[in-house]
């Protein structure tokens, strides 16, 4: 009877450290794997205008995601994701060469995030920018 219980409790111990180090090794998974959730499409970010430089780049957060706001011309704003469309490296403003450089594979993107060179199969998702006084406001 006392083998009987000890066997029982073992199989008990065994069976739950099983089951812990299964999720522990599937969680990760599931969550890379399953859709985000996260702010819906009608979220907006304002951005001080004199944060983005003439010629210049500024990085921020955009719908949790990284994203970049340009001015390629004075009183002109363009809004970008900032990850690569090749394998999700964030990519670097140039501005001596005005474009951007993934540094994983060497993608080049335009301002515009038009795929200028390299492995990238689409461009950099655009995000609609409007100017109110001293704000970009995108989104």
């Amino acid at each position: 009877m006392y083998r009987d219980s000890r066997r029982k409790f073992l199989g008990l111990c065994l069976g739950g450290i099983t089951a812990a180090l299964a999720a522990a090794t599937f969680w990760p998974v599931w969550r890379y794997l399953a859709p985000r959730k996260g702010p819906g499409t009608e979220e907006k970010t304002e951005v001080a205008r004199n944060l983005v430089p003439l010629g210049g780049a500024y990085f921020f957060t955009f719908r949790g995601h990284p994203a970049v706001a340009l001015q390629p011309k004075a009183d002109e704003f363009i809004a970008l994701t900032a990850v690569c469309t090749h394998l999700g490296c964030i990519v670097k403003w140039l501005p001596d060469k005005e474009e951007f450089l993934c540094p994983c594979h060497g993608g080049r993107y335009s301002p515009e995030g038009k795929v200028l060179s390299g492995p990238p199969p689409a461009p950099l998702e655009s995000y609609p920018v409007s100017v109110q006084a001293d704000k970009i406001v995108i989104g």
